[in-house]
């Protein structure tokens, strides 16, 4: 009977102490729990590429206010910080947020709006297309854009005559695919009174046998697009949030709008207010006169999602409509140079006021006489002046001894155009000024950083198309083998250091964004595959599963 109820007591005494450990594991997990620092969010079991001055990575982190507060392990991050909201990345490669550094998001938005004319193999299929919008819109203007008569058979600019016949009363506008030529009918030449004898500084009437063709080179097209019906305030902000779900989807958190103008930014700014437009604009003002004035005396606007503070200037046209400015003629055109669209001397007045400015400048520069005219010229006036990071947006075609004044200068560049013109390149410039075009790694040795772009809706949309392009310089059909011009390839390293830090480095928000380190915003990507391991032909097809932007899924 004792023995029995000694067993008892034993029993009894260690269930009780089984119950004592428990509740003590249970205090000291709370208790642990307690001393945890809050975050909002915790991000774990992650790839990160943090592109930090070392290119380290890491696999977890924590965020505050819309921040990154630290970075470091799983472990680490689990045993230091709690939080409400906890994403497990399951071993998912998570990068910066990507930056686009040149591109038109506006524009991309009101080409939703517009006849699509990306792709078309033909003018037969531009009609085509057409055709079938106004079939479906009855538009008492109609506007398109994306045709590259580089893509056709017959590589020949289009002719009116077509148009005229199957829309006589109905104006015409169909942009080429780079910008900077359009396609108008008689009814949209009627609305700028153009003639065979039109002229203009800077642009081109296109004239054959003594008629009109319809095509409009550079400045040439404000005779049609001055009198063009313009987007309404609604229609504008429509477009920018349609814009924004195309460029969230594909994982861009920054954009850097290559030519706003003050209307477009105002409102901008109120859709970021309100919190409908979450995108961070890094804005280029287009650089009117009226623009200049009014921006230079307002000073830089900064917040948090918008930035102000450059002008987008244009230097030259485009290879691709011959009008690009070179320094000797188009080896396809002989005696023609292409255009001049800013003279040097309002360049030169306009760069000497930006210079007394906190403003940056941005010009846009694609041959070899424009480049060299712009870096002759900003090397000028930014003498004795540290640390201005103006940009040459494109650099496209390069002369030999210019590459070393570049030094102080920043390419802004968009390896896409590459692959897009290797075809007819050096058709156009021949085969020993073609080697100084779209020699991205010689720019890059040169300044020590390249911003990457896309040019969208020049180019589409995706920043995986820009890394592929810019590390393979192939086509997606691995055209040509071995790729193009590969002395200029970057690594992959280098391609996402100039979508992330760079790019934020050319925007002067290096220390804010870029890199996934402790201060800056929480603006990340989570991706279906490892950008920097996949196989090269694998990098176009990467899926984004989330867009975070300042620690908020978009």
């Amino acid at each position: 009977m004792k023995f029995q109820y000694y067993n008892h007591a034993v029993t009894n005494c260690i269930k009780r102490s089984k119950k004592v450990v428990v509740l003590i594991a249970i205090c000291a997990m709370f208790s642990c729990e307690k001393d945890k620092q809050q975050a909002d969010l915790i991000v774990t079991n992650a790839n990160i590429y943090t592109v930090d001055d070392s290119f380290s990575k890491a696999e977890a982190f924590a965020v505050k206010d819309g921040k990154i507060i630290a970075v470091g392990t799983t472990s680490e991050i689990d045993n230091t910080y709690k939080a409400n909201d906890t994403l497990n990345a399951e071993g998912k490669t998570i990068v910066p947020g990507l930056i686009d550094a040149h591109c038109h998001f506006l524009g991309l938005g009101l080409d939703q709006q517009a006849v699509d004319l990306v792709g078309t193999k033909s003018f037969e299929d531009v009609v085509k297309r057409v055709l079938d919008f106004q079939n479906e819109r009855n538009n008492e203007f109609i506007f398109g854009r994306g045709w590259d008569q580089n893509d056709w058979e017959e590589k020949e600019f289009p002719n009116k005559r077509l148009l005229d016949k199957l829309y006589p009363n109905t104006p015409i506008a169909l942009v080429r695919i780079d910008g900077h030529a359009i396609l108008a009918n008689q009814a949209a030449l009627d609305l700028g009174n153009v003639t065979v004898n039109s002229k203009i500084e800077g642009g081109e009437v296109v004239v054959e046998n003594g008629e009109l063709t319809g095509i409009l080179v550079d400045n040439a097209e404000m005779f049609v697009m001055e009198h063009w019906p313009q987007p309404t305030r609604n229609d504008m902000a429509n477009a920018l949030l349609e814009a924004q779900k195309l460029c969230f989807d594909l994982g861009l958190t920054t954009v850097d709008d290559a030519g706003l103008n003050k209307e477009a930014i105002e409102i901008i700014d109120s859709l970021q207010k309100s919190g409908e437009l979450k995108m961070r604009i890094y804005a280029m003002v287009s650089a009117s006169k009226d623009n200049l004035d009014y921006f230079l005396d307002k000073g830089v606007t900064k917040t948090d999602y918008l930035n102000v503070r450059s002008f987008k200037f244009y230097a030259d046209g485009a290879l691709g409509s011959r009008g690009a400015m070179l320094r000797e003629p188009y080896s396809d055109k002989p005696g023609h140079l292409g255009l001049l669209v800013t003279d040097l001397e309002t360049l030169k007045i306009s760069a000497e006021r930006i210079a007394n400015s906190e403003f940056q400048m941005n010009t846009h520069a694609i041959g070899d006489s424009a480049n060299h005219a712009v870096l002759q010229t900003y090397t000028k006036v930014l003498e004795g002046k540290e640390d201005r990071r103006w940009r040459v947006e494109h650099a496209q075609i390069v002369s030999p001894e210019d590459f070393e004044l570049y030094k102080n200068i920043m390419p802004s560049i968009q390896p896409t155009h590459a692959t897009s013109d290797m075809y007819w390149a050096e058709d156009r410039v021949g085969a020993e000024r073609i080697k100084g075009a779209y020699a991205y790694k010689q720019l890059l040795e040169a300044y020590g950083k390249v911003a990457l772009g896309t040019d969208f809706p020049v180019e589409r949309v995706s920043p995986f198309l820009t890394f592929y392009a810019a590390v393979a310089r192939q086509d997606l059909e691995g055209f040509p083998e071995g790729g193009f011009q590969m002395e200029n390839v970057l690594s992959r390293e280098e391609a996402l250091k100039g979508m992330t830090i760079w790019a934020a480095y050319s925007n002067f928000e290096e220390n804010e964004k870029g890199s996934i380190e402790v201060g800056k915003f929480a603006d990340f990507i989570i991706l279906d595959n490892d950008i920097m391991t996949v196989e090269a032909n694998e990098i176009p097809k990467i899926k984004v599963l989330k867009t975070v932007v300042g620690g908020e899924v978009q």
